[in-house]
């Protein structure tokens, strides 16, 4: 069947202005954000399982003196409150005591209690009188208001079911001017990494600052260091943060 030039134009003209449904669909909203009870947003990320209490012990950390690195890209000195977040079986909680000395105190979170009766144990035995045992949940770290200086989350953080309620507990723990050192690796966070854009976002939802980020010797990873925010948001004011393609 043929039409007529003047046809197919009026044809054409009736299908752009016919309304959605009828020869078209309507572009498709982004959906709103998924929100917890109270009110903070879901991540939009995949969430990799707790493998083992430690993400390795093997040489290469010590060989790559990944505690002293993080020791110095955080400034921690004796005397500080350092929060190791997900401490597991303790490596750098063992290695931070000694670091802020006996002025000092490292709380040693986790929300895997028999994690940490194994970590308890070894401090005893050490006689590591700064080492403090919290037991948190999955979006707050359960630690004392306004105390702590620095806090360690060390190939952990693409484990965080809730990573903006948790981060937005943990600001509320850290002084003034405290800061937040994130080791983990340039890759998807269900391949047990975290894409440095995508942590940065979280962290700035909440209202943290990125204070320095770059890689540490030996291959291991990355360091970011964010800086807490000054004032929270509401947590219905925290826009959550899409994941690249790549990262999920």
């Amino acid at each position: 069947m043929r039409f007529s030039l003047p046809l197919l134009a009026a044809m054409f003209l009736l299908a752009a202005c016919s309304p959605p449904g009828e020869g078209q669909s309507a572009p498709k909203a982004d959906a709103p954000a998924k929100r917890d009870a109270l009110g903070f947003p879901m991540a939009d990320r995949p969430v990799a399982g707790i493998v083992a209490s430690e993400w390795s012990n093997g040489p290469d950390r010590d060989a790559a003196d990944e505690s002293g690195q993080l020791v110095r890209g955080l400034e921690i000195k004796p005397g500080m409150a350092v929060a190791d977040i997900g401490a597991g079986s303790g490596y750098h909680t063992l290695r931070l005591s000694p670091a802020v000395g006996a002025s000092g105190v490292v709380y040693a979170e986790d929300i895997v209690e028999a994690y940490l009766s194994g970590l308890r144990r070894e401090a005893e035995r050490r006689k590591l009188r700064n080492v403090k045992i919290v037991v948190g949940t999955p979006d707050d770290p359960k630690l004392p208001a306004g105390a702590v200086d620095r806090a360690v989350m060390v190939h952990m953080y693409h484990e965080i079911e809730s990573p903006y309620a948790l981060l937005w507990n943990l600001a509320g723990s850290l002084k003034p001017g405290g800061r937040v050192g994130v080791i983990d690796l340039d890759r998807p966070t269900n391949s047990h990494g975290t894409p440095p854009a995508l942590l940065k976002c979280e962290f700035e939802a909440v209202g943290y600052k990125r204070l320095s980020h770059g890689p540490l010797e030996g291959g291991i990873g990355y360091l970011a260091v964010f800086e807490a925010p000054a004032a929270r948001p509401k947590p219905a004011d925290i826009k959550p943060c899409k994941a690249p393609p790549a990262a999920r």
